[in-house]
């Protein structure tokens, strides 16, 4: 897959002694960290497999009208989105970065910083499959995981784990269908570039 033709703007990527990238890998780098800064365009999600997901603790979007949303919301729920450090820890598959983000929310002000681990999975063609955001190293799991079955509360947390990780999935998949009714995707190249992309 031939990406040098696309526009990337994060093109200095820190990596910790001893990572090297290919240059594919620093093209797939560089795109997702412009897309973290709230800079999409068509072409750099060209960059993904249509059948891509992108996961964070607010959102499992999957699919190419799902991902697309979420990373176009960005322009409009923040005002200012600033890149704090980045560093990627390693060039494999996944590739995988630490990103620190400050970000403002549009009209009211409220500043969020956010520390994440993300992971970038590529498939066989070289194309993103998969992007995990971990704030502050973790994604939602299942509570399960962590009911014990020789505690005293064991049904008791069961009950608990399994409703905070059924609300939770549920909310991440409403995020994922309900952000595409709201975000407006641009068609076409021309569209993304009235704004500014």
């Amino acid at each position: 897959m031939s990406t040098s033709n696309i526009p990337i703007e994060n093109t200095n990527i820190k990596t910790a002694p001893g990572v090297e990238l290919d240059s594919a890998q620093k093209t797939i780098v560089g795109s997702v960290l412009d897309l973290f800064a709230g800079r999409p365009s068509l072409e750099k999600l060209s960059l993904w497999s249509d059948e891509g997901v992108f996961e964070d603790p607010i959102t499992v979007a999957r699919g190419r009208k799902q991902f697309e949303a979420q990373w176009y919301g960005l322009q409009s729920a923040f005002s200012e989105i600033e890149r704090l450090h980045h560093q990627v820890t390693s060039a494999g598959n996944p590739i995988s970065m630490e990103l620190k983000t400050r970000y403002v929310v549009k009209g009211i002000g409220k500043e969020q910083t956010i520390s994440s681990i993300v992971n970038i999975f590529v498939d066989g063609q070289g194309k993103i499959q998969k992007v995990e955001d971990k704030w502050d190293g973790k994604l939602p799991e299942s509570g399960i995981a962590n009911v014990s079955l020789t505690s005293p509360y064991t049904w008791y947390r069961y009950a608990e784990g399994w409703a905070f990780w059924s609300w939770s999935l549920a909310f991440r998949r409403l995020n994922a269908v309900t952000v595409p009714k709201i975000i407006g995707v641009p068609k076409n190249k021309e569209e993304d570039k009235q704004r500014g992309n």
